[in-house]
């Protein structure tokens, strides 16, 4: 096949993949819950640490002494460190898991587009989506902050806000190998049960002090201070989607129905 075919392929295999997540409500619900669950609790804890609330400014940390855009960014980024990766992970693992649990992995096998080209389909629709996120995560926090007055009492705290599309991205690429291990089980819960365990894996490491270089954990430390990583820890992270999306492109490659 040559080299024009095989981006036609792909072309056709994304447009595709996008009308099918697009008229999911998987894609509605993942989408609303990480967006406006955020935005609302984002809301809820300033709300609470404005207040005084001991509990909630125990629990912020560093962050409890922090003011203005620096306050409203800082528990945005700790929130969506933990939370979108779950989202990221389990939206990533139903975009390539559920062929198996709709039963229609068989049809693919009849159609003239090859199956690594829908794998890469898959991935770019995924990208593509939580670049979407990122920027509609920007502009409410944006306007919350806005709405609070921010611009005038921090106007110079306002480039803090290009922390959250960056970490949404971030945190997106890094949830690739969910996929990779849906589409090898065969299983959407195992592509969940996998998100669940590299959470668990990042928060063992970051207690442990080994986070800075390790892609699955650069991130989130990132997200809670941006001086504690280095920027080239943070390029590493590039490495894990173009890795674990090959390897979910040469698993479906390779898939056979008997097995």
């Amino acid at each position: 096949m040559t080299d024009d075919a095989i981006r036609a392929g792909i072309s056709v295999a994304i447009a595709v993949e996008a009308r099918k997540v697009v008229s999911s409500r998987v894609f509605g619900w993942t989408t609303g819950i990480l967006v406006v669950g955020l935005t609302a609790l984002v809301l809820g804890l300033l709300a609470a640490a404005d207040a005084g609330d001991a509990r909630v400014l125990a629990r912020l940390g560093p962050l409890a002494d922090a003011h203005g855009w620096d306050l409203l960014i800082g528990v945005a980024a700790q929130i969506l460190a933990a939370g979108g990766f779950g989202a990221c992970g389990i939206f990533v693992a139903w975009i390539y898991g559920r062929e198996f649990s709709d039963g229609t992995v068989a049809g693919l096998f009849a159609l003239p587009v090859r199956r690594s080209s829908i794998a890469i389909g898959k991935l770019v629709v995924y990208l593509v989506w939580a670049a979407a996120v990122a920027l509609v995560l920007t502009v409410l926090l944006g306007l919350l902050g806005l709405c609070a007055g921010l611009s005038e009492t921090d106007p110079d705290g306002l480039g803090e806000l290009l922390r959250i599309p960056l970490l949404t991205m971030l945190t997106a690429l890094v949830a690739v190998p969910a996929g990779w291990i849906a589409s090898l089980a065969r299983s959407v819960l195992a592509g969940i049960a996998a998100t669940i365990v590299l959470i668990i894996v990042a928060q063992v490491c970051a207690i442990l002090g080994v986070g800075p270089w390790i892609p699955l954990v650069a991130p989130a430390l990132w997200a809670i201070d941006p001086t504690a990583v280095p920027w080239p820890a943070l390029t590493v992270v590039l490495v894990v989607p173009v890795v674990f999306g090959a390897a979910t492109a040469f698993t479906w490659a390779r898939m056979q129905l008997d097995r």
